[in-house]
This record gives C-alpha cells, sequence and structure tokens, in this order.
C-alpha cells in the first residue's frame, strides 16, 4: 500500500532544529515573511520580513506546534503575543554561526498599507528579539521545497 503523508515536514524540521541550536547553547532565530496571517508587532518588519530570537530566554511559553508557532515576547519593554504560521518561516538558524535551514513561503496577502508603521508618527525601537548582542553570522541554510 502506497500511502502518501498530507502531513508537512516543516514544523517538524523546524522543532528539531530548534532542539538542535538548545542542545548546542546556540540561539534559534527564524527568518518570517510577513502577511496578513502573521501577528507580529508590524514596526518591526523591514523588506516584508521580521527576524526574531526565539530562544528560551528571549521569549515566553513558546508552542512549536505544526500549523503555529506561538509566544509572548517583549518588543521596545512592552510584553506582546505573536501568532507566526509555520508557512511564513522562511528560515530557522542559529544566530552564533548561521547553521541551519531555509524553506520556500507561499505568499499569503501583503500586509495591509494601513497597519504599516508610518515614519513620521512611529518612532521604531530595535527590539529585544531582534538585536544580537554580537552582530549574527550569515546563515548557511539550504533551501527545503
Amino acid at each position: 500500500m502506497d500511502v502518501m503523508s498530507s502531513v508537512s515536514t516543516k514544523p517538524y524540521l523546524l522543532r528539531a532544529l530548534f532542539d538542535w541550536c538548545a542542545d548546542q547553547g546556540l540561539t534559534p532565530y527564524i527568518a518570517v515573511v510577513v502577511d496578513d496571517r502573521a501577528g507580529v508587532p508590524r514596526q518591526y518588519v523591514k523588506d516584508g520580513q521580521i527576524i526574531l530570537n526565539i530562544g528560551r530566554e528571549a521569549v515566553h511559553q513558546l508552542v512549536m506546534g505544526n500549523e503555529l508557532i506561538t509566544c509572548s515576547a517583549r518588543f521596545g519593554g512592552v510584553a506582546q503575543e505573536l501568532t507566526i504560521p509555520v508557512e511564513c518561516v522562511a528560515a530557522i538558524y542559529a544566530r552564533e554561526n548561521g547553521h541551519g535551514m531555509a524553506f520556500e513561503v507561499t505568499p499569503g496577502q501583503p500586509v495591509r498599507a494601513d497597519l504599516a508603521p508610518n515614519p513620521v508618527t512611529d518612532r521604531v525601537e530595535h527590539p529585544v528579539l531582534t538585536t544580537p548582542e554580537k552582530p549574527a553570522a550569515r546563515p548557511h541554510l539550504r533551501r527545503i521545497k
């Protein structure tokens, strides 16, 4: 019997690489393509994506499910709930050495213009999650289709 699985391997690979980072004492970062599905603070989105430190010390109540990644994180000192569809994750990698994996992302609806930050009225502070103590290593990623 030839049974094809309709369940994506992506969430399993994300969890495996997250665990690998934790076991090695490395900091896991994810690159997220932001569209209307992604529940992230829009003022920290640059060029349609956001890079997030999802290490245990940076986020709280992290749940890496098969369809959603959820957690609580602080941006500019303000706690926010994040909801990230697994489909929007473009990469996961270790900040210290750049080792990780890239994924193809099927774009959803673009972020509405009225949700984008206004450069005149919105002062963007660097969030704790996207400001590493030292520059992140250039990711060495393998693209998965």
